[in-house]
């Protein structure tokens, strides 16, 4: 798998290259958060990074100042498989619907999917009989492949878009779930999605959403895979750059709130909805590094609160396991300082690669959820807070009697 350049300290904005990048939050040193350790794997020295929040007040972007390299964020053996969640299967099926009935997809159409993973959001425009090709860096390739969903298992550069234009010619519809804030040298990436894209075609990416991330408190999703959380006109300034143009916009719920953008070759009109989007933005603070500052402020009251909570917890005798062990969650838990004299361990759904590891940093085992019901701890702590109320009833159901400790954005205890 070949490299991509810019790796290491961040001196200049992702996308306008401004060098007066002002600090926001810092999440202090931190492992890659799917860098799960073997028992044997304890022992041994573990890596870690800065993991610091900036923004740049020139085109609006907030970004993290330090680029892994993506050979160690995105190894052979990434444990994340799309399929094991719900959630996502259904955003992804109806992504596909949806595209299918405004016509931006036919029969004959080909879909390109930008780290497909597993391949399970292309599963969808398969079976409505689209020619499909995924890209994907990690061994998930192998499992979209064992699927029948064709996978080219590389990062996606300037080489890859020249294989698929050979085999397949250009794409209908592109798109980046989830990845396309993941990908390092912002400009090379959009053009590249450009010359690979039809001349009536469309790039949907759906990515973390800014205004989400400041709404909930959402600072897990700060971690080395997230090198930039999006807002609409630090998006707009970069598609201009390379001959793209926002067509529309909309909020969804995915990954505990995301937005997914539509682009299109050439100067085209933005919708009312994405406009609409904009000045909300602003009025939300998204472009004031002061609303910035004060953010960053409520993250760490949230923070003292929720550990003052575990602690008063545990003081009292109580057991506390973890509900899921998301990436997203080893930010709170490294950020936190809770481990596995805190938190039991984390309970993780039968299948997954996770179960039997231990969480980067911290150390907590992982285990499958079956020994949540047989042990029934007095509190368990919503690490998959994003999806929280899912997970909740599901574990109820199942026979979990205990209290349920959500921890953002504002701690609570749920009975």
């Amino acid at each position: 798998m070949k490299s991509i350049k810019n790796i290491g300290y961040v001196t200049e904005c992702q996308i306008c290259q401004n060098k007066n990048l002002k600090p926001i939050l810092s999440l202090g040193h931190q492992p890659v958060v799917q860098e799960y350790l073997t028992k044997e794997g304890l022992h041994q020295p573990e890596a870690t990074y800065p993991l610091n929040l900036v923004y740049c007040d020139k085109c609006g972007l907030t970004q993290i100042d330090y680029i892994v390299p993506p050979e160690i964020v995105f190894p052979p053996n990434y444990p994340y498989r799309t399929g094991l969640t719900n959630m996502l299967i259904r955003n992804f099926r109806a992504l596909a619907d949806m595209l299918e009935k405004q016509g931006y997809a036919t029969p004959k159409s080909l879909i390109v999917d930008i780290g497909s993973n597993d391949g399970t959001l292309l599963q969808g425009f398969k079976d409505k009989g689209m020619k499909v090709v995924g890209v994907e860096p990690t061994g998930a390739a192998d499992a979209a492949r064992k699927n029948g969903i064709p996978t080219i298992k590389s990062f996606f550069d300037k080489e890859t878009v020249a294989a698929i234009l050979k085999k397949y010619g250009q794409a209908k519809i592109i798109t980046a779930t989830n990845v396309f804030a993941h990908i390092n040298d912002t400009v090379s990436l959009a053009n590249n999605i450009k010359n690979l894209l039809a001349q009536d075609g469309v790039f949907v990416s759906e990515s973390q959403y800014l205004m989400d991330i400041f709404e909930k408190l959402e600072f897990d999703t700060v971690y080395h895979e997230h090198l930039r959380f999006y807002a609409l006109r630090p998006l707009r300034r970069l598609f201009a750059r390379v001959g793209l143009s926002i067509v529309d916009a909309e909020r969804i719920s995915a990954a505990g709130g995301s937005i997914r953008v539509y682009a299109m070759k050439g100067r085209r009109q933005m919708s009312a909805r994405a406009k609409n989007l904009m000045d909300a933005e602003e009025k939300a603070g998204l472009y004031d590094v002061e609303a910035h500052k004060k953010f960053a402020d409520s993250i760490i009251l949230a923070k003292h609160d929720l550990v003052a909570l575990l602690l008063r917890a545990k003081k009292q005798g109580a057991r506390i396991a973890g509900l899921g062990s998301p990436a997203r969650a080893n930010t709170l838990l490294g950020f936190t300082k809770i481990t596995s004299d805190i938190l039991d361990y984390a309970c993780e759904k039968s299948g997954s690669p996770k179960i039997g590891m231990f969480t980067p940093g911290t150390h907590i085992p992982v285990v499958d959820e079956d020994k949540l019901l047989k042990d029934q701890p007095e509190y368990v702590l919503v690490l998959s807070w994003h999806i929280g109320t899912e997970l909740i009833k599901k574990t109820k159901e199942a026979g979990y009697k205990g209290k349920f400790i959500m921890p953002l954005p504002v701690v609570r205890i749920i009975k």
